[in-house]
Formats: structure tokens, sequence, C-alpha cells
């Protein structure tokens, strides 16, 4: 199941990540709690195997059969509920409580997966609750493996087109298992946050727009998120908008008035200051650095004695950077420079 889900995976991540490390982001969408049933005018009912099992043992003990060797020291995480009218809610604790189980796999075959999940849903449920739980439990299980056979063609250069190939694959293959009410139950949040990382693959892909109208689009696909997925992506978002558009702009000698209004557009102008401040501090530092790798350059090319260019360039290092913290710094530039490395400058 590994292979494609890696690449799979891809389609979630982002972005701060370079393209190749979006296999991360699968995992990244936020955690929301779970829409409250009362909503709907019903109540709930919540179970658990640890809630109707006996009580013969303390609970880590009652459920010590259906965790893996891996999972001993972890509550089993499979919090299924029913409404008023007993029939299975589904939504993502549905799918943590299958992927829980899934998650064995390696250290249990498929078979003894199955096994044990009935198990559990036996000693926990009734059995018209425990037909509803299998049933969708048996085409998520299949969902899972067609999912582990899709296959792509990797392209040589890995964009937004493959990437949205992928989603939409996924979004077949879930529909051929599940209603649309249970892909937007088990899937949801996770479709969503895919969809949005396409949406921003595409702006920043598209060679049409110039940094400025790339980070005014990108901002108003944000907008378009729910509040509470604001507050969880504002600082990952811009920051990989803000290094993806700034590496664009430098790539092709852009102006410094086309960086400062990308930046107001993309984090107002406040922070577009503190940017700027920050990007004198470096350019500071990087000239203090190289002026003395050049100083430092001639004393090494000179006649002295070793020992006279030694204390010279000690000399030097004190002069120009007087606090221990800027000296420590600044060995790393030494031993890359003398290594023939590029310097390490921040952008």
């Amino acid at each position: 199941m590994n292979k494609i889900r890696k690449k799979i995976f891809l389609l979630c991540s982002f972005l701060i990540i370079s393209v190749s490390m979006l296999s991360v982001v699968y995992w990244l969408y936020p955690q929301d709690q779970q829409p409250q049933l009362e909503s709907t005018g019903q109540s709930s009912n919540t179970f658990n195997s640890a809630d109707h099992s006996d009580n013969s043992g303390p609970a880590q003990a009652r459920g010590a059969a259906f965790n893996s060797t891996s999972q001993m020291d972890t509550e089993i995480n499979c919090k299924l509920q029913f409404n008023a009218s007993q029939k299975l809610v589904v939504n993502e604790l549905t799918r943590d409580c299958f992927e829980y189980f899934i998650s064995q796999y390696g250290e249990r075959n498929i078979d003894e997966i199955r096994q044990s999940f009935q198990r559990y849903v036996a000693k926990g449920f009734q059995a018209s609750e425990q037909q509803q739980i299998q049933e969708l439990w048996s085409r998520y299980l299949s969902y899972r493996e067609q999912l582990s056979k899709l296959q792509m063609n990797q392209p040589a250069q890995e964009s937004y087109g493959y990437f949205q190939a992928i989603f939409d694959a996924m979004h077949d293959l879930k529909q051929r298992f599940f209603s649309q009410v249970e892909i937007e139950g088990l899937f949801g949040t996770e479709d969503i946050y895919q969809q949005y990382t396409l949406d921003r693959m595409r702006i920043l892909e598209n060679k049409n727009l110039d940094a400025v109208n790339k980070a005014k689009q990108l901002q108003q696909r944000f907008d378009q998120l729910p509040q509470d997925w604001q507050e969880n992506l504002k600082d990952l978002s811009k920051l990989e908008d803000l290094r993806s558009l700034t590496e664009q702009i430098k790539a092709r000698n852009g102006s410094a008035q086309e960086l400062r209004d990308m930046r107001v557009n993309l984090v107002g102008e406040a922070a577009t200051q503190r940017l700027e401040q920050l990007d004198q501090q470096r350019s500071d530092w990087k000239q203090r650095v190289q002026s003395y790798l050049d100083e430092r350059k001639t004393i090494v090319d000179s006649n002295m004695s070793a020992s006279a260019k030694d204390q010279a360039i000690q000399q030097l290092k004190q002069q120009q950077f007087q606090s221990a913290q800027e000296q420590q710094r600044l060995q790393t530039f030494e031993t890359v420079y003398d290594q023939g490395g590029p310097l390490p400058f921040s952008n």
C-alpha cells in the first residue's frame, strides 16, 4: 500500500514544501472538532469498547487484544458514533477508527486485522450496529486496497497537472465505493485541503501572472477558507508563498518595487516593513562577511610568517566582529570559504 500512497500524499503538503515534499501534507490538514450531532436535532451515542466491555480488568488490559505490539501503550482510537435513530454517523472519527486498525499492517496481515476489528466491534456494539459498521469497514478496506494499486505515470518534473490528475483519480475511486454523504464525512476535510493545495500550485505555476497578481490571487484563495482553517494555515501558507514568489522575482532580476508590492499584497504593510528591515540586516551582514573574507585572503596570500598571519587575522576578526556570537557565526562562513563552497547567506 505504501508506494502509491506516498505519491498520493504528495497532494497535501505544501507547500512549505517544495513540490517534492508534498507527501507529508496529507496529514497536515487542520484537526477541527467534529460537528456536534445536536445540530441535527437528534441526540447521539458514542460507543467505545471500553464503555461496553465487561469490567473484569483495567481498560488497557481489556483493549490489549486489539492493539498491535507498537500500539500497546496507546488508547484505541475508535470513537464510533450513532445518532438517535441508531444510524452510524460517518465522519472523520469513523475513518480514524478504521485507520487505527489498518495501521497495524506489517505487524499483522490483513486477515488478522479483519478478525481483530470484527472482535472489537462484536465486543462493544449491538447486532444492528455491528452490521452497519462491518459493511462500511468492508468497503473502506476495498477502497484502500484499490488505492494502493492506483497507477499514475510520473512526469520528469512534477507539477500542478500531475497532482490534479492524482486527486481526480482518487476522487473517482472514492465514488466507486462510497456515497457522496459518506465521501464528505470520511474525506471532507482532507479533500478541502487538497483542493486548496492544488489551487495554490496552479496560481504559483501560472506564467501569465506576475508576482504581484499571484500574491493577490493567493490571498483571495486563502480568504475563501473557513475562519478556523485560516488561523491554522495562515503562517504556513504565507511563509511558503513568500519564499516561492521571492525566488521567482529574484530569478528574473525583478525590481525592488515589484518585490515590495508582492509582499504588501500578501502580508500587508507592517509585515513588509519588518521584512525590509530583515533584508537590510542580511545585506549588511553579507557585506561585512565578504569584506572580512577579502581582507583575510590578502593576509593569507601575503609573505608574512604563519604566526604573524594568524595574529593579523585574529586582530581583523576582533575589529570587525566584536561579539562572541558573531564570531561564532563567522566561523561557518570561514570554513565554507576555505573549502571552496558557496557562502551560506540567507536569501
